[in-house]
């Protein structure tokens, strides 16, 4: 007996990016390695349908809707320069030696490519029904909707976040999956 397609789905414990490094039509998407998102707060889902309608007769025919737009907004505690490259591009250098080495990202304006990832976020065991089972979201191929959050807060903490819209994969036409595992697991 399959188990229940109905769940509670309480908080987000983890999330992870990964570039997008091909997607041939009819082929297999391949993905780059996997990049934590640091400080996970939020993954949030919307979209937008479009509706067309016909009338004549006054009075309506027929009427089509259309997924028109798939956005997430991730909100997340801690920056990290890793994340910004892979979803901005842009290059991460590390130098010298203790105590004074460095990491820096940079963009430049060849390097500003927005490249196309997958985001993937879970609930921490117990954060659905099934006892021990988690949730996993799939956005399969995202691009930045607009420029990160960045910067500083007087006296408070800076929380980074950035939107981004889905669109299907080449290679199997996926924007979304949502998966209801009986046992947790990690993200891969």
């Amino acid at each position: 007996m399959p188990i229940s397609r109905v769940t509670k789905v309480y908080a987000i414990k983890d999330a992870k990016i990964s570039p997008l490094t091909a997607d041939p039509a009819g082929g297999t998407a391949t993905y780059g390695t996997a990049i934590d998102v640091p400080g996970i707060k939020s993954l949030e889902i919307s979209g937008d349908v479009e509706t067309k309608q016909l009338r004549g007769d006054n009075t309506l025919l027929a009427s089509n809707s259309t997924i028109s737009n798939i956005q997430v907004a991730v909100t997340h505690a801690k920056l990290s320069l890793d994340v910004l490259a892979a979803i901005l591009g842009g290059e991460v250098t590390d130098s010298g030696t203790t105590p004074a080495q460095k990491s820096v990202w940079d963009l430049t304006g060849d390097g500003a490519t927005l490249p196309p990832f997958k985001i993937e976020g879970v609930t921490p065991a117990g954060g659905v029904d099934l006892v021990g089972g988690d949730l996993h979201v799939v956005l399969h191929k995202v691009s930045l909707a607009g420029f990160p959050d960045l910067g500083f807060a007087e006296e408070d903490y800076r929380i980074a976040s950035f939107t981004a819209n889905a669109e299907p994969l080449l290679a199997n036409d996926k924007w979304v999956s949502i998966v209801l595992n009986e046992t947790a697991a990690a993200i891969a």
